[in-house]
């Protein structure tokens, strides 16, 4: 079921926002909807390739369950 959502844009992000979904003979809520996902699944998800790749490194993986294991514990310094 598709959801309803209220975003506040400045007047310089939503004219860009406009002028990208005029370009894409989109409306503005599609072209947000599309250039969102796009974004998620290109910045935020591993590929299947990838994650292979990520799998198949056995320090890596090492070093990772390690990083978990720290957190878990309560070993770790947020920096800001």
């Amino acid at each position: 079921m598709a959801k309803t959502i209220t975003i506040r844009l400045d007047d310089d992000t939503y004219e860009i926002l406009r002028r990208a979904a005029d370009g894409e003979r989109r409306s503005i809520s599609n072209f947000i909807e599309y250039a969102s996902l796009s974004y998620v699944t290109r910045e935020v998800y591993a590929s299947n390739g990838e994650m292979r790749e990520i799998l198949e490194n056995e320090s890596l993986v090492k070093s990772l369950k390690k990083g978990l294991d720290d957190v878990r514990k309560g070993r770790y310094t947020v920096v800001g």
